[in-house]
């Protein structure tokens, strides 16, 4: 179960016990609670306001006192409060998450395993930072399979297409190192993925200033986004891993 659900099922209990009953609610579990969520930068925006100003116990009693006369109209209060929290965390990350979360661990790098991390948390709090995100991480992986190839160098000005169209060929994926078509199609499309990465980075990510009129991703092309860069990282991680067991 994801732990951040677990925090924040167990602060709105926290709410409601207070809220309704005159048993005392433990400071320590609810601090721990409410510094676990605001810590966390995948919610940033969906925290109930009582949560970012109300740091105790107390301080939760005094505002919902003074607001509401009954337990029901309490309860209903804290519910609704907390529901797009919750409707967020219980509908969970994309399903490909553990798989390339899993894929990318098995990667011996600190740069890959936080670029991913950040490109997913930022999904849905700040998709102009996710597609930046992803689009570093994909840059840190092709970098790598770079360094672990013979004859083949990048320079401090490759741009993501560059640094992509050396690692394919590295990895023996470039379109035209195959003669069969459906390969050459698959390949293909992967390079327009890459390609199409670059260029939403450069258009609406966060990396660059923009005109009067400024494209604003919404958290549905930033989960595309990160999903598609995850792959395809993961996918030449797995390439070069097999590669070298192969040798």
């Amino acid at each position: 179960m994801d732990e951040l659900l677990i925090h924040a099922e167990s602060l709105q209990n926290m709410m409601i016990a207070r809220a309704t009953t005159p048993a005392p609610v433990s400071e320590l579990d609810f601090a721990k609670a409410r510094t676990a969520l605001m810590q966390s930068s995948r919610i940033e925006g969906l925290l109930p306001k009582m949560v970012l100003t109300c740091r105790d116990p107390a301080q939760f009693w005094s505002y919902i006192k003074s607001r509401f006369g009954t337990y029901e109209e309490r309860r209903q209060h804290i519910w609704s409060e907390f529901r797009p929290l919750l409707d967020r965390l219980e509908a969970g990350g994309s399903p490909s998450d553990d798989a390339v979360t899993e894929s990318l661990e098995r990667f011996d790098s600190q740069n890959i395993h936080a670029a991913w991390s950040k490109a997913v948390d930022r999904r849905y709090s700040d998709p102009e930072g996710a597609i930046t995100m992803a689009r570093t991480l994909l840059e840190s992986v092709c970098k790598h399979v770079i360094e672990q190839s013979e004859g083949i160098e990048y320079g401090k000005a490759d741009d993501l297409p560059v640094l992509y169209r050396k690692a394919s060929r590295a990895l023996n994926l470039a379109p035209d190192q195959h003669v069969e078509e459906v390969f050459r199609k698959i390949l293909g499309g992967c390079t327009s993925v890459v390609l199409g990465l670059g260029e939403l980075r450069n258009r609406v990510g966060d990396a660059h200033g923009q005109g009067p009129r400024p494209v604003k991703p919404l958290p549905r092309h930033a989960e595309l986004a990160v999903n598609l860069s995850g792959t395809m990282s993961a996918f030449l991680i797995a390439t070069l891993e097999a590669r070298k067991e192969k040798r």
